[in-house]
């Protein structure tokens, strides 16, 4: 036998497994990818159509143990032949999935939230499925190959159990202390996956349409700037001992009130303290302490920290639509007193999630991480791809963190809540805030209108999590410690029970 005649059967049978693999793949396309529209298309075909067929990828949940639970699907309407966008979860995640709706014209789109932000991604064309097979075929290769992701469904880092405690939590809250507005962040400060993104008042998904006031669909997590108040104190210890203006060990003099540029800085109280330690700036929540470690560093260094480390007045690159960057201009100038407002969260204004970035670097070692609440996409072709986030940058010294963590978790073993919120067996980092609300219309702040706001992360020296809380003008306390500390331990004990989290002490 001829190698040539050897040569043409080897390159006939090669051709036959290569149709074969193209009609397998094709048939796998039909029945198992497109089956269930091809299905709602035939279904089409025996009624009158009232509406543009809604042809969009599902959104997934992601639970503990990485299953994907629906989160955004579509279902039939009646008897006619449109699709209807459904939410199994109904108001679970409500603001940050979005919804689909028209706007002016004759298709539905996302709106809001993850559905408007991945609009590239789920939203279809209604001649979607009959593209050529071929260019299906080979497109969804060449995506493999250059690493982006086509058209498909949204895997996102959201844990339905966590989301739905932490919307529990947030419940309560109002109920107790009726705030304007109260939301949560529960992230994994390691990779910068939320598990768990909540505000409250919320709205039904699948009846949006019964909501009278639209600013309700919004995400002020990412689109609202706040002062944040003394939950900026710990980045300021970090900065200031990252610098080497402080130490732990460093003391200082307090005495009530001080003086800077002729404006007048005091504690919560007012009162004196004589000579102590930082540890005490953070136990006591002293915001002329706060002040002490900004003098000392300087406007320079603590600008670079603010702004160039924790990248405070950036927005953070989350994927939700509309984020905006913190306010923080008080820092680009030479006046001593914006520096030692700052120091303790006032006088600078940014946005939750852009406060949460920034704590996260105090529990994950040092290192700035982009947030984000989706972390793959399961294309049409049906791969399933990876999303990047980027790798992390390490802008504090391990040793750092280290020692602020101490400081906080001293905070929480012997200050916090006269101690009520130290758990026997599991070591907790944590740190309240109250600041004054700005009054627009005359100047100056409201006397009487408060933000309480609490971060803390568990276990201290290898945290799972990173929680933040806040509220704007709750009612009936002036303090955060007083508001924020048991539902903060209730979330806590939560999360330390549904993950198993060893104890660490």
């Amino acid at each position: 036998m001829s190698s040539r005649f050897v040569l043409r059967v080897r390159l006939l049978t090669a051709a036959l497994i290569l149709m074969s693999l193209i009609i397998v793949a094709k048939l796998y396309l039909l029945q198992v990818v497109h089956g269930a529209e091809y299905s709602r298309r035939a279904q089409a075909q025996q009624v009158v159509s009232h509406n543009p067929l809604l042809n969009r990828g599902a959104i997934y949940f992601t639970d503990k143990d990485g299953q994907p639970i629906l989160a955004a699907t579509l279902r039939e309407v009646g008897t006619t032949t449109g699709h209807q966008r459904y939410y199994p979860g109904g108001s679970l995640a409500a603001r940050t999935l979005g919804f689909v709706a028209y706007n002016n014209d004759d298709e539905q789109k996302g709106r809001y939230g993850l559905e408007r932000y991945y609009e590239p991604v789920l939203g279809r064309s209604g001649e979607g499925l009959y593209r050529n097979f071929f260019v299906e075929l080979f497109g969804a290769a060449q995506g493999a190959l250059s690493g982006q992701a086509d058209k498909g469904d949204l895997i996102t880092t959201i844990e339905p159990s966590v989301q739905g405690e932490l919307e529990r939590t947030l419940g309560e809250y109002e109920q107790a202390w009726h705030p304007g507005l109260s939301g949560g962040i529960v992230m994994d400060p390691h990779t910068g996956a939320i598990v768990a993104m909540a505000l409250s008042p919320t709205f039904d998904l699948n009846e949006f349409n019964k909501e009278d006031d639209p600013t309700i669909y919004a995400n002020p997590m990412a689109q609202n700037v706040y002062e944040m108040g003394s939950i900026m104190k710990p980045l300021t210890m970090a900065a200031g001992i990252d610098s080497g203006a402080v130490k732990e060990t460093t003391t200082y003099n307090d005495t009530g009130c001080v003086t800077v540029d002729t404006k007048k800085i005091c504690n919560h109280d007012g009162e004196a303290r004589g000579t102590i330690p930082m540890q005490e700036v953070l136990s006591q929540s002293l915001n002329l302490g706060a002040s002490f470690v900004a003098q000392e560093m300087g406007p320079s260094t603590m600008r670079e920290y603010f702004l160039e480390h924790y990248k405070l007045g950036e927005e953070t690159g989350i994927d939700l639509p509309g984020e905006v960057r913190g306010l923080t201009d008080n820092l680009n100038g030479k006046q001593a007193v914006e520096f030692s407002t700052a120091s303790f969260g006032q006088g600078i204004a940014v946005t939750p999630i852009e406060m949460t970035r920034a704590l996260a670097v105090l529990a994950n070692g040092g290192k700035l991480v982009t947030p984000h609440l989706a972390n793959a996409i399961k294309e049409e072709s049906g791969i399933t791809r990876a999303l990047g986030w980027g790798e992390p940058k390490q802008v504090l010294k391990t040793e750092t963190v280290t020692a602020v963590t101490r400081m906080l978790t001293e905070v929480v073993d012997t200050a916090l809540a006269n101690g009520d919120l130290k758990l026997e067996h599991w070591s907790i980092a944590a740190k309240t805030g109250t600041a004054q609300i700005a009054n627009p219309a005359g100047g100056g702040y409201y006397k009487d209108r408060y933000l309480h706001s609490f971060f803390g992360y568990f276990p201290s020296y290898d945290p799972k999590f990173l929680v933040f809380l806040f509220a704007v003008e709750p009612q009936g306390a002036p303090f955060a410690s007083q508001t924020w500390a048991p539902p903060f331990k209730s979330l806590t004990k939560f999360l330390i029970n549904y993950y198993n989290i060893p104890p660490d002490r």
